[in-house]
C-alpha cells in the first residue's frame, strides 16, 4: 500500500488544478484518472462543442452575408475538417494539462479506475491491467457525470448518439432527432441544422429551456424555428424501431396523440448522471442521494471526515466554472485556513446557442414565487445600436431589480454576446452597484453593454 497526503479521483476542472496546488503546497499527491485528463469540459463538453459552434456560426454567416452586402455565391460544410480542427484543439488542451501535471513535483498521475476498499483506502485498476492500493488522510472526489440514458422501448436496439459520441461524427446526418430541449439538445440542434441536417427536437415539458422565464422560452423557440428547427413540446418518445433501410422510426406521444417520425440519427440529451456507481462509496462511509449524487455540506465535505466531493457529482449546478470554484473553496479552506462555503455564491451560466443565453441571479418567476418587491426591465436587442449595426437583433435583455434598494437581483440576456453582457451585470451585483448608477455609467460606444443605460432608463425611481 502506497501512502499519500492527498488522493484526488478524477482529473476534471476541480481535480486537475487542485492536484497541482496541493502538490506545490508540499503535499504528496496522487491524481487518478480513468479516461482523459481534463474531464468532460476539455474532452466532451465546452472545448469541443464551442469549437464546433464556431464552425456552425461561420456556415450561418455565409448563408446570410448577402444581407450585409457581401453575397457568398456558394459554400459547403466539410465535417471531416470541422472534426479534425475540433480534435486538434481538444488534444492540445488535454495534453497540455497532462504534461503540466506530470512535470509537477510531489504529484503522481495515475491512469486507471479507482474504487474504495475501506476508510480512506483506494484500490486502482491501472490501465495496464495491474492494481495498486493507495491511502491518504485527505481525499477529493471529482468523478463528474455521464449522459443519462432513459428506459424507452427499442432504444437499445438502435445506435443512438450521446453528447459524447456525436462529437465523433465526420459527416452531416440527414435527419437528427433530439430528445431534450435544454442546453445540450438546443446547442447541438442548432449546430447540426446549420451544418445541413434536418433537426427535430422533442421536449417533454410544456416549453424548451423550461427553467427560464416563459418569455425567454418563447423567444428561443422563435429563434430556432426561424432556422427551420422543428420543435415539439409536451412530447416524449415512447418507442424506437430500426428500419431495414437504415432509418429509425420514432413513436412520439404528446398533446393527446401519437405521431411517427422517421429520422436517420437520434441524440439522447435528457440530462446527465453522476459517475459514482463504481466508486464503492459505502465502503468509505460516503453517502449519496437517490440519484447517486454525493452528499456534501456547504464546505464540500462528504459524510466521511476528510473526504470532499467537487463538481458535477455533488448534484449542484453542473457547470465547469462551479467545479473550478469548488476547488478554490476547499484549497483555500484547507491550506490557507479560510472559512469559505458554497452558500450564496453566484451561479452565472451561458448557453451557447446563437444568440447566447446568459443568466445570473434570480429570474422573474423566482422573484414572484418568493413574494419580493421587484420590478422587471426589458430591452429588445432591436433597440441596441450595436445589434442593429451588426445585423443581428434577435432576443432581448432583461433584469430583475429590488424596488427599495435598487439592487439588481438577477439578469437574463438572450442576444448577441449575451454571456458577456450578463457578466457586466454580475460584476455590478457583486460590487453592489445599483441600477440607478448603471443608468448613467459612461460606457464606450457602440458596445452591446452600453445599452444597459437604456435598459435601466425605463425605470422610475
Amino acid at each position: 500500500m502506497k501512502k499519500y497526503d492527498v488522493i484526488i479521483i478524477g482529473a476534471g476542472q476541480a481535480g486537475a488544478p487542485l492536484a497541482k496546488k496541493m502538490a506545490l503546497a508540499g503535499k504528496k499527491t496522487a491524481i487518478i484518472e480513468k479516461r482523459f485528463y481534463g474531464g468532460t469540459c476539455v474532452n466532451d463538453g465546452c472545448t469541443p462543442t464551442k469549437t464546433m459552434v464556431a464552425s456552425a456560426k461561420a456556415a450561418y454567416m455565409a448563408g446570410k452575408s448577402a444581407e450585409l452586402g457581401v453575397p457568398v455565391a456558394k459554400f459547403s460544410v466539410n465535417m471531416e475538417q470541422i472534426k479534425r480542427r475540433k480534435d486538434e484543439i481538444v488534444l492540445k488542451s488535454r495534453n497540455g494539462g497532462l504534461r503540466a501535471a506530470e512535470k509537477t513535483e510531489n504529484l503522481d498521475v495515475i491512469h486507471g479506475e479507482a474504487t474504495f476498499t475501506g476508510n480512506k483506502i483506494v484500490s486502482v485498476r491501472l490501465n495496464d491491467g495491474t492494481e495498486q492500493t493507495l491511502e491518504a488522510d485527505l481525499i477529493f472526489l471529482n468523478p463528474g457525470g455521464k449522459p443519462f440514458i432513459p428506459q424507452i422501448e427499442g432504444l437499445n436496439d438502435i445506435e443512438y448518439l450521446t453528447s459524447t459520441t456525436i462529437l465523433d461524427l465526420d459527416y452531416v446526418p440527414e435527419h437528427l432527432l433530439i430528445l431534450g430541449g435544454n442546453y445540450i439538445g438546443l446547442e447541438f440542434g442548432q449546430m447540426f441544422r446549420r451544418f445541413g441536417s434536418n433537426v427535430t427536437i422533442l421536449e417533454k415539458s410544456g416549453r424548451i429551456v423550461s427553467h427560464e422565464d416563459e418569455d425567454i422560452s418563447v423567444e428561443m423557440k422563435k429563434i430556432l424555428e426561424l432556422e427551420s428547427v422543428t420543435i415539439y413540446t409536451n412530447t416524449q418518445a415512447t418507442k424506437f424501431e430500426q428500419q431495414a433501410d437504415g432509418k429509425i422510426t420514432v413513436t412520439a406521444s404528446g398533446n393527446g396523440e401519437d405521431k411517427q417520425i422517421k429520422c436517420s440519427h437520434v441524440l439522447i440529451a435528457v440530462g446527465r448522471t453522476p459517475q459514482t456507481n463504481d466508486l464503492n462509496l459505502q465502503k468509505a462511509g460516503i453517502q449519496t442521494d437517490e440519484r447517486g449524487n454525493i452528499k456534501v455540506n456547504d464546505m464540500l465535505e462528504t459524510t466521511a471526515s476528510g473526504v470532499y466531493a467537487l463538481g458535477d457529482a455533488t448534484g449542484g449546478p453542473a457547470f465547469t466554472h462551479i467545479s473550478y470554484n469548488d476547488y478554490t473553496i476547499v484549497y483555500r479552506n484547507l491550506i490557507e485556513k479560510q472559512n469559505l462555503s458554497t452558500n450564496d455564491r453566484p451561479v452565472p451560466y451561458c448557453m451557447f446557442t446563437d444568440p447566447q443565453l446568459g443568466r445570473v441571479g434570480i429570474n422573474e418567476t423566482e422573484a414572484r414565487e418568493r413574494g419580493l418587491n421587484y420590478k422587471v426591465v426589458k430591452l429588445p436587442m432591436a433597440h441596441v445600436a450595436r445589434a442593429i449595426e451588426t445585423g443581428d437583433t434577435r432576443g432581448f435583455m432583461k433584469a430583475i431589480v429590488d424596488t427599495k434598494t435598487k439592487e439588481i437581483l438577477g439578469a437574463t440576456v438572450l442576444g448577441p454576446e449575451g454571456g458577456e453582457i450578463m457578466t457586466v451585470l454580475q460584476m455590478a451585483m457583486e460590487g453592489g452597484i445599483t441600477y440607478d448608477r448603471i443608468r448613467y455609467c459612461v460606457f464606450a460606444h457602440p458596445l452591446y453593454s452600453e445599452s444597459l443605460n437604456n435598459l435601466f432608463m425605463t425605470l422610475e425611481d
